[in-house]
């Protein structure tokens, strides 16, 4: 990952440069050296990259120069925050009161030096003790035949399985004739093979949901516990069971399954040890024809869940057909699956052919050629491929490795993220993505939005089939997301090599926080540049004074999330001594407990590009300091019950991109901001907005949001709103015409504001509208004068009072692709099943559902 690192460094060096702060100019000579240094080595980078995994010369090397990378920036840093102190002192006398500090000059310049000096020598012993030899193995990998068990969630994409059909049809037929007792049933073979993929068909399937009053998905890891599995049932059943021993978590489950036909399936089952399955088996019911399906790679295993011969099920692998048209879907992607380039095609076939109809190898390999169309791109590929597979073609692990090997420098950074997580996490895409802006992996040119930028390179990421997605907003937004355990096995082994992240804590520059953390994983580790939370879904940190004193001591530390954390020790004195990291560019203190203010220590953050308070219940205030964060491009405040207002002066945040739970002062509360400052934030990308009463509104306010070019995605919740002014103040506060999503939530008014029209909102392609008292639509939404909406997803959710016609949506929405309604009883003749209750999801093309 040296050049990743390289990569990183140089992006913010020359981001530096440009700045021209009078402490970096002092060193400005050493700095560019060292860029044209690197710049000239970069080209070599990518390959010494993979050549080192087998050259021990190599790899000491890259080690080594990976290490001065890291020195370098961290000067970097200190000539940063060293010129804004200076800055402090540059007027008058004051200078020569406290001139220069003359050691930092001299040892900073000693230390630059120094690394200039080692990194000629490092290019000089690649050329001296490795010869032009190294070039001509470079691309060749020793790639790792191990492993790891498959993990996924029940949530799987029915447009990327092939070849599948024969295999559900089979597990469907043993489920229906299931009579007397449990049937079990057991999916087994290989990883990559496709069990997991079979299984969420079955448990997926339409009428399978008809046949199984409930329904339970297990994911059974190497690391599992009986207790969590339990946990993890009874969850399933909406039963959060805190608290309960054992024996009361087996009650309850039987309870809640008595006299009902029930569908468990227990994923990726790799031991029996401890007997664990006899105890909860044995606490089932017995009867209505209930089935369990186990996936696992071991028949030994099913054997012990005392699954029949009969009833086990070994799914083959890909036939050529079918491995083509898998890779079909995902490499030539941009158009519909078909080959335009008859050129490819043969390439593409040989490629195929190397995965030995392995889906998670074909799926590999055509997410990495999704963007590339030259012929010669192709036939790297396809050699490289062969070479490393050699004997080895029913592994996966190659394909993964050369998938890794083929990831541009900035996408490796992001990549090995996961390899802090535990594993079976499941990842927000939003951690993610705020991590990779604060700690700079994200590239930004020409002004572009670093939360855009961020979003493409998670993009980059699930594109390639090394991400998968675990849950989609209704316009397929990503919202969470994991990786394949094999995917994770390299993640962790490419982690470790390079320092990013070691299990133990010692040397990397990244470590996650949970419950288990020993304070001897951060001790003396001042290497570190990101702590981060990362806890699995519906657990919390528990965090000892011990660990959380140590936080402080990484006086590099770039991210710092402490979400879902509660602590032994005052909150309020740890940010107290967070305030010292001066170099802090993430901070998240969301649903962190019990965070009531923000001390003034915290003023210090001058670099803070992200601040995350979202869902902190008894934060009554912000301090006005806030206010002076000028690089400050995200602030999340929403879910913030208590919280009454912002500070005045937020409008001068102007690199703002995302601003989230903005609750305008009212007309009383001179302290706070008013709905009139966005006016200022021209870069604003997103916006969410809580308004209650209509003085949080000014006469002269109304046009605030109309000017925001930039905006794409707005939020209006009117929760808990006070008065029927505050209606007429909506319908005036009209929002740019460029908006690309509309999310309305809590609207007051029993008729739809008048600039909710395709005129007025002209590129809008998502509207989600949720509870209130909407009760009809105004006449300018159904358009005028031949106008459409351009509409591609639609949501109404838990509006018992509107009222609307299915074939009124449809003649002034041509576009819509997807409709998502629920609760909402008046809808006429929608194409939704039980609209008025659970509802359901309608796919233009498809059946009814």
């Amino acid at each position: 990952m040296v050049d990743a690192v390289v990569t990183v460094f140089l992006e913010r060096l020359l981001n530096t440069l440009v700045e021209e702060g009078r402490v970096v100019n002092e060193f400005r000579d050493q700095f560019e050296k060292l860029q044209d240094e690197l710049q000239l080595m970069q080209c070599f980078l990518k390959d010494a990259d993979k050549q080192k995994r087998k050259n021990q010369t190599l790899h000491g090397i890259m080690t080594k120069l990976r290490e001065l990378i890291y020195e370098s920036e961290d000067i970097l840093a200190d000539c940063q925050l060293q010129s804004r102190e200076d800055n402090q002192f540059s007027n008058g006398c004051l200078a020569c009161i406290y001139p220069p500090n003359l050691h930092f000059q001299y040892q900073t310049g000693r230390r630059l030096g120094k690394i200039n000096e080692k990194i000629t020598g490092i290019k000089q012993s690649i050329m001296s003790y490795l010869g032009p030899s190294i070039t001509n193995d470079m691309g060749r990998i020793d790639a790792c035949n191990d492993q790891m068990p498959r993990w996924s969630s029940p949530v799987y994409d029915h447009t990327q399985v092939v070849g599948l059909e024969d295999d559900t049809k089979k597990i469907k037929d043993w489920l229906y004739n299931a009579d007397v007792g449990i049937l079990k049933i057991g999916i087994v073979g290989m990883g990559g093979l496709g069990k997991t993929t079979i299984a969420q068909m079955v448990f997926n399937d339409r009428e399978i949901e008809d046949r199984f009053e409930r329904r339970m998905w297990i994911s059974v890891s190497q690391s599992f516990d009986e207790e969590q599995i339990m946990r993890s049932m009874l969850r399933t059943l909406g039963d959060a069971s805190v608290g309960d021993d054992r024996g009361e978590l087996l009650r309850k489950i039987n309870l809640y399954l008595s006299g009902k036909r029930y569908l468990i399936v227990m994923d990726d089952v790799w031991s029996l040890a401890g007997n664990w399955w006899s105890r909860i088996s044995e606490g089932l019911p017995k009867d209505n024809g209930s089935s369990v399906i186990i996936t696992t790679r071991f028949v030994e295993v099913l054997r012990k869940m005392e699954v029949s011969e009969a009833r086990m099920h070994q799914p083959n692998i890909l036939n050529d057909n079918n491995s083509w048209l898998l890779f079909s879907k995902i490499a030539f992607a941009a158009s519909g699956g078909e080959c335009t380039k008859p050129e490819l095609e043969k390439i593409g076939k040989e490629i195929v052919q190397k995965c030995n109809g392995l889906p998670l190898a074909i799926k590999a390999i055509g997410g990495m050629l999704l963007y590339k169309s030259h012929y010669h791109e192709w036939k790297r590929i396809a050699d490289n491929f062969r070479d490393e597979l050699g004997e080895n073609d029913d592994t996966v692990m190659p394909s993964l490795q050369l998938s890794y090997d083929e990831l541009p420098p900035y996408l490796k950074s992001c990549f090995l993220s996961f390899s802090l997580y535990p594993e079976d996490c499941v990842v927000t895409k939003e951690q993610l993505v705020h991590w990779w802006i604060g700690e700079g992996f994200v590239p930004l040119r020409s002004g572009r939005p670093s939360t855009e930028a961020g979003e493409d390179c998670f993009s980059g990421l699930t594109n390639r089939c090394l991400v998968e997605v675990v849950e989609k907003t209704y316009n397929g937004t990503i919202h969470t997301c994991k990786i394949h355990d094999m995917v994770r096995e390299l993640v962790i082994k490419m982690a470790e090599n390079d320092a990013f992240f070691k299990d133990n804590g010692r040397g990397c520059r990244h470590f996650g926080i949970d419950t288990k953390m020993d304070p001897k994983q951060l001790a003396a580790n001042h290497k570190l540049r990101a702590l981060l939370s990362t806890t699995k879904t519906g657990e919390v940190n528990k965090i000892s004074s011990s660990i959380a004193n140590k936080f402080s001591e990484c006086k590099y530390l770039r991210v710092l999330d402490l979400c879902k954390s509660i602590f032994e020790m005052s909150l309020t004195s740890l940010l107290s001594h967070i305030g010292f990291l001066q170099h802090l560019t993430y901070l998240s203190l969301s649903n962190t407990h019990p965070l009531t203010q923000l001390p003034p220590s915290l003023e210090n953050l001058k670099n803070l590009e992200i601040l995350n308070v979202s869902y902190s219940q008894n934060l009554k205030v912000l301090p006005p300091y806030l206010t002076k964060f000028k690089k400050l491009r995200v602030l999340d405040v929403s879910h913030c019950g208590s919280l009454e207002y912002l500070p005045k002066g937020l409008g001068r945040l102007s690199n703002l991109e995302v601003l989230l739970g903005f609750r305008p002062a009212r007309a009383s509360q001179l302290e706070g901001c008013r709905i009139a400052e966005l006016r200022n934030l021209s870069r604003l990308r997103k916006l969410g907005l809580h308004l209650v009463w209509d003085d949080e509104i000014g006469d002269s306010e109304v046009s605030a949001l109309v000017n925001l070019q930039q905006l794409q995605f707005l939020t209006i919740s009117c929760f808990d709103s006070h008065g029927s002014g505050l209606v007429d103040k909506l319908d005036k506060l009209y929002p740019p015409p460029e908006l690309h999503e509309l999310c309305l939530q809590f609207y007051p008014g029993k008729l739809s504001p008048a600039w909710l029209n395709p005129i007025s909102l002209h590129m809008l392609r998502y509207l989600w509208i949720s509870s209130g008292n909407l009760a009809m639509m105004h006449a300018a939404f159904f358009g005028e004068n031949n106008s459409g909406w351009k509409i591609e997803g639609l949501m109404l959710e838990t509006l018992s009072d509107l009222e609307m016609e299915w074939q009124m949506v449809q003649q002034v929405m041509p576009s819509l692709k997807i409709l998502n309604a629920s609760w909402c009883p008046n809808l006429v003749s929608f194409p939704i099943e039980d609209v008025g209750f659970r509802g359901g999801v309608w796919t233009k093309g498809e059946h009814r559902r």
